[in-house]
């Protein structure tokens, strides 16, 4: 059998792979189509009028990016997941990621379907290249990159927000108890404290004085303190936010001097981040190994042996 025939047939079946796992990963997605569409006026809530009213200012560009987002919230709403306790923590993930609206779960599995029928075509698209005379390798790599976006490309980008969100808010915690300890001692009460480093807090970081502010406002609609602090923890989704919410309640319910409490966990919270910032330096040569072995060695190498090289070849030509 020819050669070119054989790679022919591998790769239309490496391609037919692709286009099989896509599509039964979207199979898998738009499975609960039926169910989905009769449960959509109970998850889409009030959205549509919302958008509705929206839709009537702003310009054509506007327009044409609000048209696209109502279609894919409404894609997302025909497949939203039926479980509500999967339905909660989709909306638990994008709101650690920065999403707050309603519709940010729907948004996003219509995102994801929508990806997923953009590697299809994509991956059909490239079918007639890979029966080309000149096909190799690139509609195989083409395919599989489609595929990887589509699958992994949304998951991703919630991550990469979500860890760089938890980044700010780990260099930013010790910053707050020292302007929180401050206040306390000056004789502001906790809740005013609070309102006053959220000012302070908002140019350094922005998306950490905004979770303030809500807790501001809702410990000014009555709320008790215990469970606005427990409800900043579970926004920010970090470890020292969760610590402090649980040492304000002890120290609410046996009645210790926050001022002191505060001290002792800001000074706790300093030691932990020049631990961190003292293992990130201890892990450095290990991750320089790589690139050391890969890049620096073989360049090293090439400057102090190609001289000597030269000149054995030269003096055995002689």
């Amino acid at each position: 059998m020819d050669s070119a025939l054989i790679s022919n047939i591998i790769t239309v079946g490496a391609l037919g792979m692709i286009a099989l796992g896509v599509g039964g990963v979207s199979f898998i997605g738009l499975r609960a189509f039926e169910t989905a569409s009769r449960r959509r006026a109970r998850l889409a809530g009030g959205g549509a009028a919302v958008a509705g009213g929206d839709s009537g200012g702003g310009g054509g560009v506007g327009e044409a990016f609000s048209g696209v987002v109502s279609g894919v919230r409404r894609l997302g709403d025909r497949i939203a997941i039926q479980d509500p306790a999967q339905l909660s923590s989709l909306r638990t993930k994008l709101m650690l990621a920065g999403y707050y609206s309603r519709e940010a779960a729907a948004i996003y599995l219509g995102v994801k379907a929508a990806s997923m029928i953009a590697a299809i075509l994509g991956i059909v698209l490239l079918l007639p290249l890979a029966l080309g005379k000149h096909s190799g390798m690139l509609p195989m790599v083409g395919g599989t990159a489609f595929a990887l976006v589509a699958i992994m490309g949304p998951d991703q980008f919630i991550k990469s927000r979500r860890t760089k969100r938890e980044r700010e808010y780990r260099e930013g915690f010790p910053d707050l108890l020292d302007l929180l300890v401050a206040s306390v001692e000056a004789g502001l009460s906790l809740d005013a404290g609070v309102s006053r480093v959220t000012e302070e807090l908002h140019r350094r970081y922005p998306n950490l004085a905004e979770h303030l502010k809500v807790l501001t406002l809702e410990l000014r609609a009555g709320r008790a303190r215990k469970d606005a602090w427990t409800g900043l923890a579970e926004r920010l989704g970090i470890d020292e936010a969760r610590s402090l919410a649980t040492m304000l309640r002890q120290a609410e319910e046996m009645g210790t001097s926050l001022g002191d409490t505060l001290a002792v966990f800001s000074d706790e919270m300093r030691g932990k981040r020049m631990l961190y910032a003292e293992e990130k330096a201890m892990a450095l040569p290990a991750k320089m190994m790589i690139p050391l072995i890969l890049f620096i060695f073989p360049c090293l190498i090439g400057v102090l042996m190609l001289p000597a090289a030269y000149r054995i070849k030269t003096a055995l030509m002689h």
